[in-house]
């Protein structure tokens, strides 16, 4: 007789033949299809037939904002204002549009500086370049020196030297200038026919007046900055003085919006007529 072979068959498995196998697979993948599908969560009063949506929710204020260290930018703090400033504010009606002799006038009695500062006007015109040259009737602040270009002064822009306010030059100067426009440029000091600093002949240089102001807007922005004189100065000075700037732009045809103020003090708003 021939060798007989023993075969070891799994119980279980033996027994799922045909439809039971075929039942035990659909089962087995059912499992593994629940565990992969979200978890169903039951919400009070949904009907039947009715679907959920969804949707993002949006974000917590300052979540999910990058931190400075992060890379992201730093919040600027509030502005602190001193004791002495709210006081000063606290004379300033908020609402109010000041005839500009009781803006000036208020302008000083706000100013709470311990040295001498400047009254200060702040305006803001229709359009970004518009300029005006005008002569103030009166000197606002320090006296200022004038002086005409020549030799000399060459030699003292050649060795960084600059002790005037204001330089007047002629046409036959221009060219030995004009190495030092980057020096006498940014101050507004390089002698041009626009503020009448470029005079014809150096004996007319005694006509010029140091009173002369050249206003022009922010090169970015219709905003004119200047500086009408000195809170020690009288009223009267500095109410004519802001009278004649606003004339010569025009007023209200030019002029939006006008604030008078101290160096160290708060803003005042100007009727403009």
């Amino acid at each position: 007789m021939g060798k007989t072979k023993t075969a070891l068959v799994d119980t279980e498995v033996a027994q799922l033949t045909g439809k039971a196998a075929y039942e035990k697979k659909r089962e087995e993948k059912a499992k593994k299809e629940d565990k992969e599908k979200p978890e169903k969560i039951h919400i009070a009063g949904l009907k039947g037939g009715q679907r959920i949506k969804t949707i993002e929710a949006e974000p917590l204020p300052g979540e999910g904002e990058k931190t400075p260290e992060e890379g992201g930018k730093a919040k600027k703090a509030p502005k602190l204002r001193s004791k002495k400033y709210k006081e000063a504010k606290a004379k300033v009606e908020k609402a109010k549009t000041y005839p500009i002799a009781d803006a000036i006038k208020l302008a000083k009695e706000t100013s709470y500086s311990n040295f001498d500062g400047s009254i200060e006007l702040h305006l803001v015109v229709k359009k970004v370049g518009t300029s005006a040259n005008v002569t103030l009737p009166h000197q606002a602040g320090k006296a200022k020196k004038v002086e005409i270009a020549d030799d000399k002064t060459i030699e003292k822009l050649t060795s960084g030297k600059i002790d005037f306010d204001i330089l007047l030059a002629t046409p036959e100067m221009m060219p030995k200038l004009v190495p030092f426009a980057r020096i006498l440029g940014p101050r507004g000091l390089m002698p041009n026919p626009k503020n009448q600093t470029l005079i014809t002949d150096s004996k007319k240089a005694p006509n010029f007046s140091a009173n002369s102001l050249s206003l022009k807007t922010e090169k970015e922005a219709p905003l004119i900055h200047t500086v009408v004189g000195k809170v020690s100065q009288n009223e009267a000075e500095l109410v004519a003085n802001s009278e004649a700037i606003f004339k010569a732009l025009g007023k209200d045809k030019q002029i939006v919006k006008a604030y008078a103020k101290a160096s160290m003090g708060p803003s005042i708003k100007i009727k403009i007529a």
